[in-house]
């Protein structure tokens, strides 16, 4: 019997990219990365996960199994991990050796999440000494990582070490309905990015659950969606904050991309611009409390997600935490 999935009860966590802000460095990001988990930790968030991409002068999370070092050094409970790892940029056995050894430092806390997109640009893709044909080979490459994890392996040619025999959660990522299909036929726990790619969402949860095959990892399906949130004290504040967020996309569809600016109250889009935004941002939820809880309550009960992923393109690292303060308040009731 499924039980209704409900806001005020699913676990919420956080998406992070260490987004660089216009006028600062790559340090400051990461200083407040880990702020910014040590904060949510204290709210009570489940996890906290670190995304893969390159060669983007708003993000500074490329070597991401080195910062979610450096996230779980710094915290104590909360989960933390890829979200994800693009497979087809490594050696399978190299992504089970550092994750074994995260996983040594910190059990029963990491979480690899595997995409198959490169993140990032064709001409970035082949200095990573990417195969082009590797995203074809996805399937067997997840096969080849879960191996290396495998109590099963310890008498093999190669093995992980660390890595072999450690329970580390492995998750499908996916902004597509492909995902969808891998992630149900392994039994293993599904993303989807319906932040910036919302229009497959419904579609691929039912694809997910509708072929789940239940796996050693996992009994039932589970499955977690990404979205934008930017709550502030009042919805003026929030739509001002929000201008930085949507200056990113406009910068992501004209391939002009630059740090987090600063929120503008000038900023305008053209009627071209605001409609292909629209496609982007479908599921970016800004406003005060009573906004974001009503926005929020109905998308899950729209979907039936086990869990919410929240990511916030937020300028000052203040308005971010208030953020994510205001989004747990609205969950507890408070």
């Amino acid at each position: 019997m499924n039980i209704k999935k409900d806001f005020k009860q699913i676990p919420l966590s956080v998406l992070d990219l260490a987004v660089i802000l216009e006028g600062h460095s790559p340090a400051d990001s990461f200083k407040n990365s880990l702020h910014l988990a040590q904060r949510v930790e204290a709210l009570g968030f489940e996890r906290f996960w670190l995304a893969e991409h390159h060669n983007m002068a708003s993000i500074a999370s490329s070597a991401t199994s080195v910062l979610i070092g450096h996230i779980a050094g710094g915290t104590s409970v909360i989960r933390v991990g890829s979200g994800g790892i693009m497979l087809p940029n490594h050696a399978p056995l190299i992504v089970a050796e550092q994750f074994g050894t995260l996983a040594s430092l910190y059990p029963g806390r990491i979480d690899l999440g595997l995409g198959r997109a490169p993140g990032t640009d064709q001409e970035t893709a082949r200095a990573l000494h990417r195969n082009d044909q590797a995203a074809f080979r996805f399937r067997d490459t997840v096969r080849e990582l879960q191996l290396y994890l495998s109590e099963d392996n310890i008498d093999g040619v190669v093995r992980a070490i660390p890595g072999e025999g450690l329970d580390i959660p492995i998750w499908i990522l996916g902004s597509s309905t492909d995902s969808a299909y891998l992630a149900a036929a392994l039994g293993l726990p599904y993303a989807f990015a319906s932040h910036f790619a919302p229009q497959q969402l419904h579609q691929a949860l039912k694809i997910y659950r509708d072929n789940f095959v239940p796996s050693d990892q996992l009994k039932r399906s589970y499955a977690i969606a990404c979205v934008n949130v930017i709550a502030a004290e009042s919805t003026e504040k929030a739509k001002l904050i929000a201008t930085s967020m949507e200056m990113i996309f406009l910068g992501i569809l004209t391939n002009s991309r630059r740090p987090l600016q600063p929120p503008d109250e000038n900023f305008t889009l053209s009627p071209e611009a605001k409609a292909a935004m629209k496609q982007f941002m479908t599921y970016s939820f800004v406003g005060d409390s009573h906004e974001v809880n009503a926005s929020l309550t109905q998308f899950v009960e729209e979907t039936q997600v086990d869990e919410l992923m929240v990511v916030s393109h937020i300028y000052q690292h203040t308005d971010r935490l208030m953020s994510y303060e205001i989004l747990k308040n609205v969950q507890n009731n408070i």
